[in-house]
């Protein structure tokens, strides 16, 4: 079963480059495997496409080979690994969990968490639903809807998830406002209790394509002196995701 073991070993290669590029001697590390069995896997996945050198002699990454196999996957994965070093970024500068959402006739799917490091977290909302108008990312994507979209959306009844939820027609209205002139939004407790978050919209070739968020417990997040610079954070991070996912359409 040597070819099976070789396939298992490949594919444990790609899914940590989908996650960050890396050099031999680092991905052997991440990996669990000798170093010269990466090497060896990293010149057959690179005769073959799905992987590529940065520069000569330089770190690997994902080749475009991938996208021929891709193209076909299940929607928002190649968004998940463009998406991923930004998450790691964010979390490890802040403290707290980030994540990537996309919304989808008016609901916002969790894509993706990078969990914190403190001993005290918010639970994993990944492959979970909100209501776009219960979640700063939905509030930052609706944002940038056309007013019939917006129109349409709150006629479907703006249900209340909590006791601070948006749930009047007015309010929702100054909220997508203020997230237009911001570049983000923020929401408190407004889809769970105890939890707040930021979240700023990701553009792609096409407009507005997912949202990149921070939460964390509210007895410790925001920081009240550091809600805008948190949020000019988040905005950055999905400025630059938006950039690449531009340059590479």
């Amino acid at each position: 079963m040597a070819g099976v073991q070789s396939i298992e070993r490949a594919f444990s290669i790609l899914r940590a480059l989908a996650v960050q590029s890396g050099g031999v001697t680092d991905l052997s590390h991440r990996v669990n495997l000798p170093k010269s069995t990466v090497a060896r896997l990293l010149g057959a996945l690179e005769n073959e496409g799905a992987v590529e050198q940065i520069k000569v002699g330089g770190d690997y990454q994902l080749g475009a080979g991938i996208d021929d196999i891709a193209g076909g996957s299940q929607p928002g994965r190649n968004l998940v690994a463009t998406a991923r070093p930004f998450l790691i970024d964010l979390t490890e500068r802040t403290g707290e969990a980030s994540g990537l959402d996309i919304m989808d006739d008016g609901w916002v799917y969790f894509l993706d968490q990078v969990a914190s490091p403190s001993d005290v977290q918010v639970r994993d909302w990944t492959g979970e639903w909100a209501q776009a108008h219960s979640v700063p990312a939905g509030i930052a994507m609706l944002a940038h809807a056309d007013a019939a979209a917006i129109d349409a959306y709150i006629a479907q009844g703006l249900d209340q998830r909590t006791t601070n939820t948006v749930i009047s027609r007015a309010d929702l209205h100054e909220r997508l406002q203020q997230a237009r002139s911001a570049g983000y939004a923020w929401g408190y407790e407004e889809f769970a209790e105890g939890i707040n978050s930021v979240a700023a919209p990701v553009y792609g070739p096409h407009g507005v394509e997912a949202a990149i968020h921070l939460h964390g417990p509210a007895y410790r997040f925001p920081d009240p002196d550091s809600t805008h610079d948190l949020g000019l954070l988040v905005a950055e991070a999905a400025a630059l995701l938006s950039a690449q996912l531009q340059e590479y359409a």
